[in-house]
């Protein structure tokens, strides 16, 4: 049996080849999962759930007290009601029923480079086609002028993700009214994915939610109740294309997992205490994980102000996908830097989810790698 073209023009991740790579006693820093216990009280009502029969099919747009108890959590950021969110089976999901809802065959969409795996194939896989904007080094703002030279008549949707997966860079205010500006002139949608929301340690988040008139948000749970096995997103919308949304997350799984549902209804009123130590927590591992890197001769980075993830640069004549396989031979796992991009070549991703020991382990082999290749 032959595959469809626009599946088979489309490469495995460069995050799953890694960690296919892994040995058993590899040091993964590749993977961006959190390796804290989830709240009590999100395991705890999700057993309960479990154990009271509610293991049936619910509404396509999730529950709707988790919808209500959703919109007052990000009530931070603009006035909600359940009625702009449906929660998703994970925010990957979410990202490609967006993808699917709003894209038409030879529709451009803008994606962030470097940026997360999944946004490109997502839009080959709608039928349109991706074109890359570029961030600007260090600080990963993205380029406003580079965005503005590939705008055509074709250009449907601009990506922007912040907290950023992989660098770390959080958005600031006039990078975010630039962005509006476009679209607004354009007569584009924006779709954000906002899934780190809850992991910046310099500045605040700058939410799209306050504009759902011209973009589409994407969060989730995985990341911030450290429950990525539980696979449940959400996406964030006006009310004149929810109900669009729905029809489209009924044709792909009829409605999220019930059980997880009530676990992170059951959570949500911890959520603030959790994330608070949360946050300590990856904030002294990317201290850690910063410094030990700058001790490094020939490699760069300035701390990251959010997410869980640092994205160096280094300064050997190789590509990032031949030095990443070189670690993985000396038993680090991390991810290239070109999984993310044509403007992520040159660097390397590696998650500090982990802890400190993994962190530590990891850039002493890091460390050792670099110093034998710079000595040939």
């Amino acid at each position: 049996m032959k595959i469809s073209e626009r599946l088979g023009s489309i490469p495995m991740s460069g995050i799953r080849k890694m960690f296919d790579l892994a040995g058993p006693n590899s040091i993964n820093l590749g993977l961006g999962e959190p390796d804290l216990d989830p709240p009590r009280e999100a395991v705890e009502g999700m057993n309960r759930a479990a154990s009271e029969g509610l293991n049936k099919y619910g509404p396509t747009a999730g529950i709707n007290e988790l919808r209500n108890g959703v919109a007052e959590w990000f009530s931070r950021y603009a006035e909600l009601t359940g009625d702009n969110i449906m929660i998703t089976p994970s925010g990957s999901s979410a990202l490609l029923e967006v993808s699917q809802a709003f894209i038409d065959p030879g529709d451009e969409v803008l994606v962030p480079s470097p940026g997360f795996v999944i946004y490109s194939p997502h839009t080959q896989l709608s039928g349109g086609r991706p074109l890359e904007y570029r961030l600007e080094e260090e600080s990963f703002l993205p380029d406003v002028e580079d965005i503005k030279s590939l705008i055509t008549k074709k250009t449907k949707m601009i990506i922007v993700n912040s907290p950023s997966n992989p660098t770390g860079g959080v958005l600031d205010e006039a990078t975010r009214k630039a962005i509006l500006d476009i679209a607004e002139d354009n007569n584009i949608m924006i779709l954000s994915d906002e899934v780190y929301d809850a992991y910046v340690y310099e500045g605040k988040h700058h939410s799209f939610m306050d504009r759902l008139d011209r973009a589409v948000v994407i969060n989730g749970f995985s990341k911030m109740m450290a429950v990525t096995g539980w696979r449940m997103g959400l996406i964030c919308a006006g009310k004149d294309v929810m109900g669009d949304l729905i029809k489209m997350q009924y044709h792909i799984c009829a409605s999220p997992n019930m059980p997880a549902q009530y676990g992170i209804l059951n959570a949500l009123p911890v959520m603030e205490e959790y994330l608070e130590n949360a946050r300590k927590i990856f904030r002294a591992r990317r201290d850690l994980i910063s410094k030990r890197i700058n001790e490094i001769e020939g490699m760069h980075i300035v701390p990251p102000k959010g997410s869980f993830y640092a994205f160096p640069s280094y300064d050997l004549d190789m590509r990032s996908e031949d030095l990443a396989n070189t670690l993985a031979k000396s038993g680090l796992i991390c991810t290239p830097g070109s999984s993310f991009g044509k403007y992520g070549e040159g660097h390397l991703r590696f998650s500090y989810a982990a802890d400190e020991k993994k962190i530590n382990a990891g850039m002493d082999i890091l460390a050792d790698t670099i110093g034998k290749l710079r000595r040939k």
